[in-house]
């Protein structure tokens, strides 16, 4: 067994299936306010902290000088739909469960990062009833910065009482995901195809691994590191 202490994982798209929540909530709130986008643009997004996504695309529109306080209500408009998706239509990632469980009873500490807001990742932890299972869950809102700047990551590390980046593992379905892991320079930087992202878009970020599902997370743990 190799000496893995921590394994990080996204949420969305990574143990919880995405079936577009996020991107739909996304194109509401900034159609709503008149902000263009597209769905290959906010795809790109994907990962990031929530309110750093909406600050770029309104200031991006340069037309238009949207105050802070409109930005502001733009992100709830987001987030209101977003908690409105998921409410009660939680589907956990096939073996997610299963890997959590492996993991644990192995002695290694999980965690969560996410560009959710504290709320909207309760919620999706309390619906899986995973939320104590985790050392840590971190959001965007935890940290200056959010992917792809690694600071989530070194957050967790920080929560499980981990010091060397050489006994974590980042797990993640998005180029944002594997960029984090990658600036944070853990041991494995590990891109799963479960998210919107497809393997020819992940293959162009550097990673270690790329994996069908996390399902498959234990077999990589016994075998490549």
């Amino acid at each position: 067994m190799p000496n893995i202490k921590l394994v990080v994982f996204d949420i969305a798209g990574t143990i919880i299936e995405d079936r577009g929540e996020v991107i739909t909530a996304f194109g509401s709130a900034l159609q709503n306010s008149g902000i263009p986008f597209t769905v290959d643009e906010l795809k790109e997004w994907k990962g990031a902290s929530k309110l750093e996504v909406i600050r770029h695309f309104v200031e991006r529109e340069n037309s238009r000088k949207l105050s802070a306080d409109e930005v502001e209500r733009i992100y709830k408009l987001f987030r209101s739909e977003l908690e409105d998706l998921y409410r009660g239509r939680i589907h956990p990632i096939p073996g997610a469960a299963a890997t959590l469980a492996w993991c644990r009873e192995r002695g290694i500490q999980l965690a969560t990062t996410t560009g959710f807001c504290p709320e909207i990742s309760d919620l999706v932890l309390d619906g899986t009833g995973w939320r104590y299972l985790f050392a840590a869950n971190v959001t965007s809102s935890d940290v200056k910065r959010g992917r792809p700047a690694p600071f989530m990551i070194f957050h967790a590390m920080e929560r499980a009482g981990i010091e060397d980046v050489r006994q974590v593992v980042n797990v993640g379905d998005t180029p944002l995901d594997l960029q984090a892991g990658t600036n944070a320079g853990v041991l494995g930087v590990v891109g799963v195809l479960t998210g919107s992202h497809g393997e020819d878009r992940l293959q162009r970020e550097p990673h270690t691994h790329l994996l069908p599902s996390v399902a498959e997370l234990p077999s990589l743990i016994e075998h490549a590191f």
